[in-house]
């Protein structure tokens, strides 16, 4: 189900707090006064108003909430200064603000959807809501959840402010040819070395005798259930979905939510009260217990079991791809037509196991920002090797097995226009993006009421957001 893919529960409330993308304000601002991060983060005054913008208000401690939780998680806070800080939440509440002049509208439900996802992730990692509470310093949960809702809303509100002002932006040809004759040979961008990868996968094949045990298991489930047990406790115990495990399993839904189509058809087919029968999806078999129907939303709790892979299953397949392996190496076939013939993986067999950049959305991998895992897997290939046999853990599909080749390997150089035409046209874009982000916030700037309190009129912004 919709599990985050997060590897540290701070890095998703940090996420939260602006501490990341000092997309304008990160040059040039001076401390009035130079102090250590102990100084910052652990000063002794009075919380106060220290800005205001719109119908925002920025409290000195906001700025030491965001110092704390960078270095909560691990960050350097030796190169931000309070100035820099500031200036980010200043730009942050100037969006919030003009999303709200602009009728932009957060539905309230969708922020709280979004602040239970991360609760949910949160309480695993930490075992519970009292050690949530605890950890982020709070006094109690309901304390806690209305700043992360506060926060997820004027996020929310941000982003499709910023969506708004870039979106309608578009770059032409012309405009990517006069982009790169702009920048002197000398200065041109240097580019990463890249690979394209294609891979095959064979799944161990789950026997007919461990599906139907799992379909037992939960009509007996069902069944004690409609006997008077609790849902919600069923849930808990039983669920190997994470991402629900500990709420009981409970979701809010709507045709729009990003859950598979199984789920979504039986959910809708549901009245209140009603519990389906098992059904199987991607991720493995389910019951649906719908607690309510509120237009056309839904509010309902599920429990998920996967069938066990047995030994000989996982031999099998693992014998299936070694075979597969020698018979591309001793040329009896190519590896792109055994992908297209012999990958259980649906996503890349059409294409011969070629792999798609998520991030891009190009086929081509930047070794510097590859996933670490895959890096591991094909850093020391070279052109038409195959890696391997990997045992590869799916969140979907559970344990499979799969090799790796290296297509084409694109070693480090100079940006070229002909060769990197789609790179240079990405820059292009985004300079055309920053440019119209600048104009707009100095537009909303002379037009919204700001003030800035006390020291922090000493500060030196990109911004004017003093109005000199």
């Amino acid at each position: 189900m919709n599990v985050l893919n997060s590897k540290k529960v701070m890095n998703v409330f940090l996420f939260l707090i602006c501490t990341y993308g000092f997309s304008q304000e990160i040059i040039k601002e001076k401390e009035p006064e130079k102090k250590s991060v102990q100084q910052q983060t652990k000063r002794q005054k009075i919380d106060g108003i220290i800005a205001t913008v719109g119908d925002y208000i920025i409290l000195d401690s906001d700025i030491d909430k965001a110092f704390l939780e960078i270095e909560g998680s691990g960050g350097s806070v030796k190169d931000i200064t309070r100035c820099q800080m500031i200036g980010k939440l200043l730009e942050d509440k100037l969006y919030a603000h003009q999303a709200i002049q602009d009728s932009i509208v957060v539905k309230d439900e969708e922020v709280k959807e979004k602040m239970n996802q991360q609760i949910d992730y949160m309480v695993e990692q930490l075992k519970s809501m009292d050690n949530v509470v605890k950890y982020f310093k709070k006094n109690n949960e309901d304390e806690f959840k209305t700043e992360l809702f506060e926060i997820l809303k004027q996020q929310k509100l941000a982003s499709e402010m910023q969506k708004k002002i870039i979106d309608p932006i578009q770059i032409t040809p012309e405009e990517t040819r006069n982009f790169f004759k702009k920048i002197p040979e000398l200065e041109r961008p240097l580019l990463g070395a890249e690979l394209e990868i294609a891979q095959i996968v064979v799944t161990p094949k789950v026997s007919d005798l461990e599906k139907q045990a799992v379909i037992d298991r939960l009509k007996e489930i069902k069944k004690q259930v409609l006997e008077g047990a609790s849902f919600t406790t069923k849930a808990v115990l039983y669920t190997e979905d994470p991402g629900s495990r500990s709420s009981g399993g409970f979701y809010k839904i709507n045709k729009k939510t990003p859950f598979v189509k199984e789920f979504k058809d039986i959910a809708y087919s549901l009245q209140e009260g009603e519990i389906s029968e098992p059904f199987e999806t991607e991720f493995g078999f389910h019951i649906i217990y719908l607690e309510k129907i509120k237009g056309q939303d839904l509010e309902l709790r599920h429990i998920l079991m996967s069938p066990k892979i047995s030994p000989n299953a996982l031999k099998d397949a693992k014998d299936k791809i070694e075979l597969i392996k020698k018979r591309i190496q001793d040329k009896e076939i190519t590896f792109a037509d055994a992908a297209r013939t012999m990958s259980d993986e649906k996503e890349t067999r059409a294409n011969g196991g070629t792999l798609v950049n998520p991030k891009t959305q190009d086929t081509h991998f930047e070794l510097t920002k590859m996933d670490p895992e895959l890096y591991a897997q094909v850093s020391n290939l070279k052109n038409g090797d195959i890696s391997s046999v990997i045992l590869d853990e799916d969140p979907k599909a559970g344990k499979r097995f799969k090799i790796v080749m290296v297509t084409n390997k694109i070693e480090e150089h100079t940006a070229d226009f002909s060769k990197d035409y789609t790179k240079i046209k990405d820059l292009a874009l985004k300079e055309k993006q920053i440019d119209a982000i600048a104009k707009w916030s100095e537009k909303k700037i002379k037009e919204t009421y700001i003030k800035i309190n006390g020291e922090y009129k000493n500060c030196i912004f990109t911004n004017n957001w003093l109005k000199k």
